[in-house]
């Protein structure tokens, strides 16, 4: 067993479960004030139940045998091993492990991504979602979309001299490069995002300029979480602390950074003012962006990938105004926008399979086929679930609920407690 890549690996696990704190405190300073404790248990529920659901299934179903090669969603779970329920196989290997780390080490780090995806799906529903409905909602669009979709991208075997000779269907069949999750995270959870905002319908005085963040240091604070935990979910993807890790961890800081300045750029244009809530979203979105790509760019073409995602990402957000549609808190704009344009740009720019390098135009269509896959897949499934809840228990809370703020509704908590009791 290597202990160091064994540290680094959990290390890069406990920098991505941060990321979930990190996100409650970044959609939690861009609501309502009334609505500010619900936003945040939104990404807390998702922590609880995803982290129990990845112990007792999700790991089987990721990376069972069956996922490997296949296409269709539910294959991991029809061919789900039962020896691996409870992770029970996983831990029985971590005193003896077979590679350079214990297997259970892996599975911690994969039950990081899997929490965080889901959690990013509840900004597109602030200010008027039930907990209880989430978190019915976590559960299954977790078990029938995340799971799988994880095992497209993420499952693999390893042959005798440790090359990988077969994997999931997105990464190894169809060939896409996807590193860190810019499919299996960002454009599922973006696509899901968009199917529940449709679900749930606008909020009351849904309009440009009528929902202001309450909270911008809280923004600011959620980002800088967000950008301290990606290093792990981006470096922490090549398993070993080596040089490509390296790679990925520089471009962890170009891509954001640029993206940060062409958010900015077009905020000073459009409105006449850079915002502190449009430099953390700059920064989020170069994230996004630079998340699949992040080991198959040079720094400067990740620089680039940065500014390009600031730019497009910081206009798509106010598509949702023109087409009508209330993502409360971006996740459409950002993470499914973000998402595709990092995904895509592989085939344009990434180092040996880039079009504009004269690696012609095949890999440009395996990142189409993976991008697209995915999105439809989640939306369609996502909606379905969502339009069941909505139809059964309700989804939504009242409009006098949401008019005086869900937080005390919801969970009997004031976010702001001003007065002496």
């Amino acid at each position: 067993m290597d202990q160091g890549n064994t540290a680094f690996l959990l290390f890069a696990a406990a920098l991505v479960l941060l990321m979930t704190p990190g996100l409650a405190f970044f959609y939690g300073g861009l609501v309502k004030a009334k609505s500010v404790i619900s936003m945040m248990m939104l990404s807390f529920g998702a922590m609880a139940l995803i982290g129990v659901l990845w112990v007792l299934y999700g790991y089987a179903i990721t990376f069972s045998n069956e996922g490997v090669g296949g296409f269709v969603g539910l294959d991991g779970i029809l061919g789900v091993d039962t020896a691996e329920f409870g992770l029970a196989g996983v831990y029985a290997e971590a005193g003896d492990p077979q590679g350079g780390f214990p297997l259970i080490a892996f599975a911690a780090f994969q039950a990081t991504f899997a929490i965080i995806t889901v959690a990013l799906i509840s900004g597109a529903i602030a200010d008027r979602a039930k907990f209880g409905a989430w978190m019915v909602f976590a559960g299954v669009w977790a078990t029938l979309v995340y799971f799988p979709v994880a095992s497209w991208v993420f499952n693999f075997t390893l042959g005798e001299d440790g090359s990988v000779v077969d994997g999931g269907w997105i990464a190894y069949t169809v060939g896409a490069i996807d590193f860190a999750g810019g499919t299996a995270v960002h454009i599922n959870a973006g696509a899901a995002a968009l199917a529940l905002a449709l679900v749930l319908g606008k909020r009351i005085g849904f309009a440009k300029g009528a929902h202001v963040p309450h909270n911008p240091p809280f923004v600011l604070l959620g980002a800088g979480l967000l950008w301290f935990g990606w290093f792990g979910f981006n470096a922490g993807s090549e398993l070993a602390a080596d040089g490509i890790a390296a790679i990925a961890f520089m471009n962890t800081i170009a891509a954001p950074a640029a993206a940060i300045i062409g958010w900015l750029i077009i905020e000073k244009i459009k409105d006449g003012k850079a915002t502190s809530v449009g430099a953390a979203s700059g920064a989020v979105a170069g994230l996004v962006a630079i998340t699949p790509a992040c080991a198959v760019l040079t720094p400067f073409w990740a620089i680039v990938l940065g500014l390009l995602a600031g730019v497009l990402c910081a206009l798509a957000v106010d598509l949702k105004f023109k087409l009508g549609f209330d993502d409360s808190l971006d996740v459409v704009g950002i993470h499914l926008v973000g998402g595709l344009i990092g995904t895509l740009y592989i085939g344009l720019l990434g180092e040996g399979v880039g079009l504009f390098f004269g690696f012609g135009a095949e890999q440009l269509g395996k990142q189409a086929i993976a991008a697209f896959a995915v999105m439809i897949y989640s939306f369609v499934i996502a909606y379905v679930i969502g339009f069941a809840i909505e139809k059964t228990m309700g989804f939504r809370v009242t409009q006098e609920d949401e008019l005086a703020g869900i937080d005390p509704v919801v969970h009997g908590e004031e976010g702001y407690v001003l007065e002496t009791r």
